[in-house]
């Protein structure tokens, strides 16, 4: 797993919901696993290629326009929606 900048995990540990989420190491990493997102990756790679780094870099810099534009645009789908509900729903909570 690609490891952000410290500045970035900083940011991350004050927002409430991702600090709960990076506390749950065992539920995140059997997630970030999981067939669901496995689903979602390779739809997010369908849609843009190889500007899916491009905009992952920039969301890790940042700037997640790119990237949340990708995600609108899989979600559009019924099936890209459903994949995003079950990832949310198996998520670990606060």
């Amino acid at each position: 797993m690609t490891k952000l900048p410290q500045s970035n995990l900083d940011d991350l540990m004050k927002n409430p919901a991702a600090a709960g989420l990076l506390q749950h190491k065992e539920v995140l990493a059997a997630l970030l696993h999981s067939p669901d997102t496995q689903k979602l990756m390779s739809m997010l790679e369908q849609r843009a290629g190889s500007g899916l780094q491009q905009a992952a870099a920039s969301a890790a810099k940042g700037d997640p326009s790119a990237l949340m534009e990708l995600m609108n645009s899989v979600m559009q789908s019924q099936e890209g929606a459903a994949v995003v509900e079950r990832i949310q729903k198996a998520a670990p909570k606060k």
